[in-house]
């Protein structure tokens, strides 16, 4: 496992659409190891996407304090309620700002082993999710801005 260096705002890298990953081999594998461990040695990192170490594939890592979660080609399946809350990111290092996210999510897809699965988020894991799965897509929190904290 390796750390990696997470691109900050200016990179446009950032600002780009993930592919989809069409097999989960070797090289993946190791991406999601090395995206866990840069995560969890960033401070206050809960969330890493693969396009913020510069990898154009869509892959999320999430732990909030229960446990690692891989999401590999994941899609957003049904979402509802809304609440604002205070939101920053490890590409955006020094700045938040209130973000107005779904409160529940319910998410499709693969783990690091192939394996397909549903899961529903709550509260601060479905900001987490909507988040994470933002920068797939190009967007970052600084976009959605209902107020700036910085």
């Amino acid at each position: 496992m390796a750390l990696r260096n997470i691109r900050t705002e200016e990179d446009p890298i950032l600002r780009k659409k993930s592919r989809l990953v069409e097999k989960i081999d070797e090289k993946i594998v190791t991406l999601v190891k090395d995206m866990a461990e840069t995560m969890y040695e960033a401070e206050n990192g809960v969330g890493l996407a693969a396009p913020q170490v510069g990898i154009l594939k869509r892959i999320v890592v999430i732990d909030i304090g229960e446990g690692l979660n891989v999401f590999i080609n994941p899609v957003i399946l049904e979402s509802s309620g809304s609440g604002v809350d205070i939101e920053g990111c490890l590409s955006i290092p020094g700045r938040q700002g209130e973000v107005e996210r779904p409160t529940k999510v319910k998410v499709k897809a693969m783990n690091e082993k192939g394996e397909e699965f549903t899961m529903e988020a709550e509260d601060f894991m479905a900001r987490a999710v909507c988040h994470e799965l933002d920068h797939l897509d190009g967007i970052l929190f600084i976009d959605k801005l209902v107020r700036s904290e910085d």
